[in-house]
């Protein structure tokens, strides 16, 4: 299923970090898609010739890639999830203005009001961040 960013999760501008989902599997996995434009907000106060997107912003982004997966189960509709922690981030390479970034968390488990996902950040087909993610559901 492809639902709209804003009928799954709460964020809103300037806080939604991705721009379209690409697949919702409800409790199994969610992808997302998320072009990096030049005109960002956390590009503000970055010199112009060294844009790069903030590690923290790009955890997010995958963070609320993973809340669609755990919001589309049926039963949470109308509850709240909390971005719990990370385990395991690693990074291979930065985010710039124009690229193109391919989101995708699988829920390793889920189980009562706690989650646990494996994400990935892909540019071009190349695997640039992974990380684990927890989730608490409210």
């Amino acid at each position: 299923m492809k639902p709209a960013v804003n009928d799954v999760i709460p964020q809103r501008y300037p806080f939604e970090m991705i721009d379209r989902f690409v697949d919702v599997e409800p409790g199994i996995s969610a992808s997302a898609i998320k072009l990096i434009s030049v005109n960002e907000w956390f590009f503000a106060n970055q010199s112009a010739k060294q844009l790069v997107v903030p590690r923290p912003i790009m955890i997010e982004a995958m963070a609320q890639t993973g809340v669609a997966a755990i919001l589309s189960i049926p039963e949470n509709k109308g509850k709240n999830v909390f971005f719990g922690g990370i385990k395991n981030a690693v990074f291979q390479a930065d985010f710039k203005p124009g690229d193109k970034l391919e989101f995708k968390v699988v829920m390793k488990k889920l189980k009562r009001n706690i989650g646990l996902g494996h994400g990935t950040i892909r540019r071009d087909g190349q695997s640039i961040c992974e990380a684990d993610l927890i989730f608490a559901v409210e």
